[in-house]
């Protein structure tokens, strides 16, 4: 008997070494849209899983976006369960909502998957290397900070990424390997779309002047920023834990430390206290109530709330209760 082609026993060796980290529960959900990186995660997934004595279940996804889409679900379904899944259910979603259509789509996927999945589910996505290397460059272009630039987390619960180390070709040609059509999205070849745009014009050229080997660059770009991110994010719970007053922070207390860790005690605190829609503006406009104070007024923030220093402490409050003050 043959054994795997040299593809499908890379995506094997990801998936067995993402649950070699990440203990699965009973049974574990896969996303699947036909397409090359989810089809090869569910044969993978579920030859792992098998043998552990796990269920494996995939979820489609029905956008309803294009002609003929309940079909390629259908498709889809069918050939999960040909690659080993035990169940496969597709799922309905309305896409609607601001942001254009790709953030609208993406947002209702991830609706439906959840909606789909138990309390405690592991629900894999077939995000590989090349994915990442994209929303690194994303969050560069965009300048969202050191939290974008970490790019996908492998397991961001109920999220498990075990292919980020793993290149589209190579889920192209496991595909191919276990003698499967994966289904090609028309929309991953609109340039309207500015991710395409990015996968087809920018990576190719900065392959190409660079010399080769960026998308592995930028995916271990997000790995060490992200490892860098667990860490100040320690360091920042221990300072809020530290600053709480119970009823504000500790003013001098934060005054002590660099800005970088205050504005993530900043950033974890407003967030906690209901501010929505938070921005780099407004956690500097925050962090200028302690490190370059002169005495001046509150900051208002998203959610009708304020940010106000007084008597030593950083307070927040509603904005309607801080007007007459």
């Amino acid at each position: 008997m043959t054994g795997p082609g040299q593809a499908v026993a890379a995506v094997r060796l990801a998936v067995r070494e993402f649950f070699a980290v990440t203990r699965p529960p009973s049974r574990i959900d896969v996303a699947v849209s036909g397409g090359a990186d989810s089809l090869a995660l569910t044969e993978a997934t579920a030859h792992a899983a098998h043998r552990a004595g796990l269920r494996v279940r995939a979820l489609v996804v029905d956008h309803g976006l294009q002609a003929g889409s309940g079909k390629t679900a259908e498709d889809a379904a069918a050939t999960a369960r040909a690659l080993g899944a035990d169940e496969a259910k597709i799922l309905t979603a309305t896409v609607h909502g601001p942001g254009g259509p790709e953030a609208a789509a993406r947002r209702a996927r991830y609706d439906a998957l959840r909606r789909a999945a138990p309390a405690d589910a592991l629900v894999l996505l077939g995000h590989t290397r090349d994915d990442q290397a994209e929303t690194v460059l994303l969050g560069l272009g965009r300048g969202s900070g050191p939290r974008s630039l970490a790019g996908m987390r492998p397991h961001n619960p109920p999220w498990g990424r075990p292919l980020l180390d793993v290149t589209r070709a190579t889920t192209a040609r496991a595909c191919a390997e276990l003698g499967v059509e994966p289904w090609h999205d028309p929309h991953n070849t609109d340039s309207r779309f500015t991710r395409v745009r990015l996968r087809t014009e920018v990576l190719p050229l900065l392959e190409d002047v660079l010399s080769g080997g960026v998308a592995a660059a930028l995916a271990r770009t997000a790995t060490q920023l992200r490892e860098d991110n667990e860490a100040l994010d320690t360091l920042a719970d221990a300072l809020l834990s530290r600053s709480d007053t119970g009823d504000g922070l500790d003013v001098a207390v934060l005054a002590a430390e660099p800005p970088a860790l205050r504005r993530r005690v900043l950033r974890r605190w407003l967030l906690l206290g209901g501010v929505r829609e938070l921005t780099d503006a407004h956690l500097r406009a925050v962090d200028a109530l302690i490190g370059r104070w002169r005495g001046q007024g509150g900051v208002w923030l998203p959610g009708e709330l304020e940010a106000r220093r007084a008597h030593g402490r950083l307070c927040l409050k509603p904005q309607s209760t801080t007007r007459g003050e």
